[in-house]
């Protein structure tokens, strides 16, 4: 899948095109919730993974990243959501939500859940909402 973005953007899943060396950096670097994440780890996780690329079209360089824990069937998690702080400000967060909203969408899943501590405003531009009874969820591990 590839959307073509206004601005000259655009958002594709091929993984041929994913930076893993890039993605590592930006998320083990300046992630605060994959801050020392290991390279290995990391390529695990995207191996295992549905994932999004942000993609400069006339330069072909990657300036963002999201990645989708699914079964394609009943649940997702969107996490690792990531844009090169230079190309912030252009609303390509809220169109890396809004294409992983919309890819899934076919799939019917019952629940695409994420977790966020400062980008809330983002997710709501596509439609996330907070959960209505958070009281009922359980995590195992750290947050």
């Amino acid at each position: 899948m590839t959307n073509d973005l206004s601005d000259g953007y655009e958002i594709s899943t091929d993984p041929a095109r994913l930076d893993a060396e890039l993605i590592h950096r930006w998320l083990s670097q300046d992630a605060y919730w994959a801050r020392g994440r290991p390279r290995e780890k990391q390529d695990s996780a995207i191996a295992a993974s549905l994932n999004f690329g942000v993609y400069d079209r006339a330069a072909g360089t990657q300036l963002g990243y999201a990645r989708v824990v699914t079964d394609r069937t009943t649940f997702a998690w969107l996490c690792d959501v990531y844009i090169e702080p230079s190309a912030r400000g252009r609303g390509l967060g809220t169109a890396l939500a809004a294409a992983v909203r919309d890819h899934l969408a076919p799939y019917g899943l019952r629940r695409v859940m994420l977790a966020t501590a400062d980008a809330h405003e983002v997710y709501a531009k596509a439609g996330f909402v907070p959960m209505k009874k958070p009281e009922k969820w359980m995590v195992l591990g750290e947050e």
